[in-house]
């Protein structure tokens, strides 16, 4: 055992030196890959899901000035709408067109799609891509108030003295409508180089196309099934940038993906923005202040309607409203205030009730994708409504019942004890104060009256028991 145990502390003492070496060469191997990876710029990753709005738009618009200070080398834009409005479409689209960063369109995941208003910002986008089994298209454009024109064709001609001047007109800026849309597209596919004639059937038609389908057709690049993928594939393509800012080459296989997350103020937006919830705010607004109207010094009521009622009108303003239907809303809440005020028994309540439920139906064309008041939560609202005015019906019928219990007319049938009369006029003590009263027959000090009426400040008496005998006490 000997000797084998010399052997290893020999062997061992001859490794201890090349530790070192054996490290510091490990190093000098790694260096320059983890020196090319700090040097390759980063890659933005944005999400785009839900309906596209005002709050959609502010924050992709966010993102693209944060990569242009931080020096992204691309930002990628994953979505999965069904479209939107069209002024934040455009919105969006001239931000990509403006920005000095190149734009990549991804349609994701599986099961995605592009519809409506994602298929102009995907036309937009420097790198159209897509995942499998996603699908883009059917761009027609809709608005508030106009008849839906059945997959985007213009209607037929109707006969000679069929059609009303109003339905000619309908049909005239539909027709305007959807010539705008199919040549903005247009436009943005010559500027791509993509399918044209496929662009200006999907806003003319409706019509959609699967990835595979999309990717023969030349209307997108590739097909990515991740992100990571995508960026695999794009790696050494160059890009240039709309604006003039020249070409990027992409080094995209080894660089850093940074999710953009929305800040507080776009969450706040996105949340509000929905119609259905700007329309209950606003309900919650009206009847918190009318309740501290009604009763004074409650406090929280009028905090809370008030914060309701500014976040109903911030949302609003930023949605495509129909002012007709905000008119009969208004119209509707002010019977609800003027059935608060001066009570009818309902008849002002019910049409305030007929008039909110009638403007809600109105207010956002519900058409628009993502942007529709359902159906149901006007049905609540209208019946809460109803409920509220009922309510405050049955508490103006009790309190009409109830008697007076502030003014002169509050004594009006109570007890009185006379102090001093004479000629017709005298002072009396009712509930602890003296007051002036008059009758029409003589009164003796002591003698109990009954009020019969208040003028003035002098209450008008009846004799109500006989007048008590010397020495008894009254009452």
């Amino acid at each position: 055992m000997e000797p084998a145990m010399t052997i290893r502390r020999w062997w061992l003492r001859a490794l201890v030196p090349l530790v070192p070496l054996v490290l510091w060469a490990a190093v000098l191997q790694l260096a320059p890959c983890a020196a090319a990876t700090a040097d390759v710029a980063p890659v933005f990753l944005v999400r785009i899901q839900g309906a596209i709005g005002p709050a959609t738009a502010a924050e992709i618009k966010r993102s693209l000035e944060r990569a242009a200070r931080e020096h992204a080398q691309l930002v990628v834009l994953q979505m999965d709408t069904p479209g939107g409005l069209d002024v934040a479409m455009r919105s969006i689209v001239q931000d990509i067109l403006a920005s000095p960063v190149p734009v990549a369109g991804y349609v994701a995941p599986s099961g995605a799609r592009a519809a409506s208003a994602g298929t102009y910002i995907l036309y937009a986008c420097q790198v159209a891509a897509m995942a499998p089994a996603t699908n883009l298209g059917a761009a027609t454009p809709v608005e508030i108030g106009m008849p839906d024109m059945g997959g985007g064709k213009a209607p037929a001609t109707p006969p000679s003295g069929a059609a009303s001047a109003p339905a000619k007109h309908d049909d005239t800026m539909a027709a305007k409508r959807v010539n705008d849309a199919s040549a903005y597209i247009r436009s943005l596919a010559q500027l791509r180089g993509r399918d044209v004639a496929w662009a200006e059937q999907a806003v003319r038609e409706s019509v959609s196309l699967a990835a595979t389908e999309a990717l023969t057709r030349k209307v997108i690049d590739l097909i990515a099934t991740d992100p990571a993928d995508l960026l695999h594939q794009l790696d050494g393509r160059a890009l240039s940038a709309f604006n003039g800012a020249g070409s990027v080459k992409l080094d995209t296989a080894h660089a850093a993906i940074i999710v953009v997350e929305p800040d507080w103020r776009a969450r706040l937006l996105s949340v509000i923005s929905d119609p259905g919830l700007a329309l209950m705010l606003m309900m919650i607004g009206v009847y918190g202040l009318l309740f501290e109207f009604m009763n004074p010094g409650y406090i929280a009521p009028g905090v809370i309607g008030g914060v309701a009622l500014l976040l109903a009108l911030w949302a609003l303003q930023m949605l495509p409203i129909n002012y007709a239907g905000m008119a009969l809303i208004l119209l509707g809440i002010a019977f609800f205030v003027a059935e608060a005020f001066m009570p009818t028994y309902g008849a002002l309540g019910l049409g305030g009730v007929a008039a909110f439920g009638f403007g809600a139906l109105l207010l956002i064309d519900s058409d628009v994708p993502g942007f529709g008041v359902p159906p149901s939560l006007i049905a609540g609202l209208a019946l809460v409504s109803a409920a509220f005015v009922i309510v405050l019906g049955r508490m103006t019928l009790k309190a009409r019942a109830r008697p007076v219990r502030t003014g002169l007319q509050r004594f009006v049938g109570a007890t009185a004890e006379v102090i001093e009369f004479g000629g017709g006029e005298g002072w009396a003590m009712v509930d602890g104060e003296r007051w002036r009263i008059s009758a029409a027959q003589a009164l003796q000090p002591g003698q109990l009256v009954r009020i019969a009426r208040a003028e003035g400040f002098t209450l008008e008496v009846n004799a109500a028991a006989p007048t008590p005998s010397t020495g008894a006490s009254p009452g």
